[in-house]
């Protein structure tokens, strides 16, 4: 018998759910933090496109995958939780398609924080995410504290995702 917390619902289901990108005036309650303007909430086939551009041996930041969310649909920014919700998302269901015997998959171990950290919340934590980015060449810090490990010396493996020139 399933377990009462086991999803009906596919990541794959998720990933694909028909939704339409939303932009809306920052609310009052992120004005402090991110000021006032437009805020993008993404769809998560957006993100998932994004990150499937990363190419091998490169990484790309959540904040720059926001970045990019917002420049492309003229918003001032992403919603930082629905984003990280919908990287994610793509993560999961890359290792469903995984599972499922597909080769190409998105390589959402690419994906690092701001400061170059491992993701925790990535299908098997920052250790699977550690092998999948040293096999591809990079090198890791420890972690320090609760903190996850970081890439070492990420800025320099960072993707430019615009294409404005």
């Amino acid at each position: 018998m399933p377990s009462k917390f086991t999803s009906r619902t596919t990541w794959r289901e998720k990933l694909e759910r028909v939704q339409e990108p939303k932009v809306v005036d920052i609310p009052p309650a992120m004005q402090a933090r991110f000021g006032t303007g437009k805020m993008l909430i993404p769809k998560p086939l957006d993100v998932d496109a994004l990150i499937r551009r990363i190419p091998k041996g490169k990484l790309v930041t959540s904040v720059q995958l926001r970045e990019e969310l917002a420049r492309k649909c003229k918003a001032n920014l992403a919603c930082p939780m629905t984003t990280g919700i919908f990287v994610r998302i793509a993560a999961e269901a890359a290792e469903e398609a995984r599972r499922e015997g597909k080769k190409t998959i998105t390589p959402y171990w690419r994906v690092i924080t701001g400061e170059g950290r491992l993701n925790p919340k990535f299908p098997g934590g920052v250790s699977a995410q550690g092998r999948k980015l040293t096999a591809e060449g990079h090198k890791l810090q420890r972690a320090v504290g609760k903190r996850p490990p970081a890439v070492k010396d990420f800025d320099k493996s960072l993707v430019r995702l615009s294409q404005k020139s």
